[in-house]
């Protein structure tokens, strides 16, 4: 697809600076972007680049100056990243249901597939599961008995969606994501050995989830697992059995949540954060990459650091603090010498 930069800006309703007939026929990252491509600066750290790139076009925002001429035609938006994401779009990001449904997959003569599904080479859907319209099933995925699948969903290559758990519109999961395992439930017994506790409850998916590649989301002991509208976990995160995810929250890759963790609305968590079992933690909360959480966080929208965690400055101060130790030591001995000479003296 070629447009040009007239074209681009009026579907952005953006402000074009520059050449108009610029011509774009794909995207491109600005480091090494060449002509014929859009790329854009959404970050001030890449900023160099826009004084250097061969790109045709650039998407900045509105409010961007830039300290040098750029030669680029530049496109003013007023959000860069929404744009970026649009166009990527159009410019065939979009994966799309054909309806047509592999001669080697297997549907169970009670499950009900919905209109235009598509369905890959050696794809299964167990007895009493349903798939909603226009969903797309990617090769070797494996639908559960009596699994609920909404419409508009896409399930990449060996995704598994185990008995009874349900998965609400337009969510995307990636590439071996499992949802709908059991959950880790064992009883100690007299002679030192575990006993499985029966995983009896499920996982539900509210609308618009993504969940990445190799992430594992265990049914409830009892009841749901829940991950709410919106929200958007990353590649190899681990949520436990009947914990909650709040709406339009997003998770780095490798976080991990312990049994009845409840995460609320709008969070953000860096990658490699973990939470213990049975905490609450209140809306709009971040929490820094690698950070413990080992307490309810009752405070809406702040932010937190460290292991186990504290208030963000609180952190920074006290790591402030920290990284002097060395050369507090050492000072801290020879202030001893010098008392021991005066003593001596």
């Amino acid at each position: 697809m070629t447009v040009t930069a007239a074209h681009l800006s009026k579907l952005l309703q953006g402000e074009i600076e520059g050449n108009p007939e610029a011509q774009v026929e794909r995207p491109g990252k600005i480091e090494d972007a060449g002509p014929g491509e859009i790329t854009f600066l959404a970050n001030l750290k890449y900023e160099s680049f826009a004084y250097t790139t061969e790109a045709s076009v650039i998407l900045v925002s509105k409010d961007f100056e830039p300290k040098k001429p750029i030669k680029a035609t530049l496109i003013r938006v007023d959000d860069v990243y929404a744009s970026v994401a649009f166009l990527l779009d159009e410019f065939g990001g979009k994966v799309e249901a054909q309806g047509e449904v592999s001669s080697s997959s297997f549907v169970h003569e009670s499950a009900k597939i919905g209109d235009k599904v598509s369905m890959g080479h050696f794809a299964v859907v167990e007895e009493g599961a349903e798939v909603g319209e226009g969903t797309i099933i990617f090769p070797q995925v494996f639908i559960g008995k009596n699994a609920k699948i909404g419409k508009n969903v896409i399930l990449y290559p060996g995704v598994k969606i185990q008995h009874d758990c349900v998965v609400g519109d337009n969510c995307i999961l990636h590439s071996n994501a499992v949802i709908g395992s059991d959950g880790f439930g064992f009883a100690p017994q007299a002679d030192g050995t575990y006993r499985k506790i029966a995983q009896t409850g499920n996982v539900i998916l509210e609308e618009n989830v993504e969940v990445g590649a190799n992430t594992t989301i265990d049914r409830a002991t009892m009841g749901s697992t829940v991950i709410k509208a919106g929200a958007k976990l990353d590649n190899l995160i681990m949520v436990a059995h009947n914990a909650e995810i709040g709406k339009n929250t997003v998770v780095a890759a490798q976080a991990g949540f312990a049994g009845s963790s409840k995460i609320g609305n709008n969070c953000m968590i860096g990658g490699q954060a973990g939470f213990v079992g049975h905490i609450q933690i209140a809306d709009g909360v971040k929490v820094q990459a690698q950070s413990g959480i080992n307490k309810t966080i009752k405070e809406e929208g702040s932010a937190w650091y460290g292991s186990p965690a504290l208030p963000y400055n609180d952190y920074l101060r006290s790591y402030a603090a920290f990284r002097r130790l060395p050369d507090m030591m050492k000072k801290m001995k020879q202030l001893e010498r010098e008392l021991k000479a005066l003593k001596g003296e």
